[in-house]
């Protein structure tokens, strides 16, 4: 068994970048489970595939030929050979990724891919449901989460800091359409595992956050190592 560490949370808690900040400072590699399901997502959009239709995400897998490469510690996401890491990051991929994640098919698919992924190499795995579904024995579980206001600012702010026009209502109505999309789906549904730690981030800076997060990795790891 090896050491992993499982951050779960709602859309905008901002697993991906801490994990991936937390991944180099402590020399692991960072597997985002969401960037996973966001792939189906565009390649659903791209076919004109609706994600919502368990039939149509069917034909994504079939036809995806979705694969996921690391270059050096660094997750590439490719549908038919192509990197499409900068072109899965808009709402509406999103949220296509958010609804095709909701099938059965889709879900088995990915859990036995993250599983793969996991079973040999230490690694921090972030999504919805890895301390949950995906890796219920991960030695050290975290559950991340932040008010729906604070998530919806900044991820309003990351917006306009990469020259993008937009809406505050409009940004926290998609949060919360998130959460109750992600929490109610049928299969792993986002929730906190029993022996995960919480960590509220609302009145934490990004760096406040880190360190906190750090000193929680460390410590379990110490006693992964321990035997404990």
């Amino acid at each position: 068994m090896v050491f992993s560490v499982a951050i779960d949370g709602p859309s905008g808690a901002g697993k991906s970048s801490l994990s991936e900040a937390l991944a180099d400072r402590l020399a692991l590699i960072h597997l985002d489970t969401g960037a996973m399901y966001r792939s189906l997502g565009l390649q659903a959009l791209r076919m004109g595939l609706d994600p919502s239709s368990e039939s149509d995400a069917a034909q994504v897998l079939e036809l995806a030929d979705f694969q996921v490469d690391f270059e050096g510690k660094k997750q590439i996401n490719r549908l038919r050979g192509e990197a499409v890491n900068s072109l899965i990051r808009t709402d509406e991929v999103g949220m296509a990724g958010s609804q095709i994640a909701r099938h059965a098919c889709v879900r088995e698919s990915m859990l036995q891919a993250q599983r793969r992924l996991a079973e040999n190499v230490p690694m921090i795995i972030d999504g919805r449901d890895i301390g949950t579904y995906v890796l219920p024995n991960a030695a050290c579980k975290i559950y991340l989460d932040a008010s729906p206001e604070i998530r919806a600012k900044r991820r309003q702010k990351q917006l306009e800091e990469n020259g993008n026009r937009c809406d505050y209502d409009t940004i926290y109505a998609d949060i919360l359409r998130r959460d109750r999309q992600d929490s109610s789906r049928a299969i792993a549904p986002l929730k906190r595992a029993e022996d995960a730690i919480y960590v509220d981030t609302s009145t934490l800076s990004y760096l406040e956050t880190l360190d906190q997060l750090e000193a929680i990795i460390l410590d379990k790891k110490a006693e992964f190592e321990r035997g404990e």
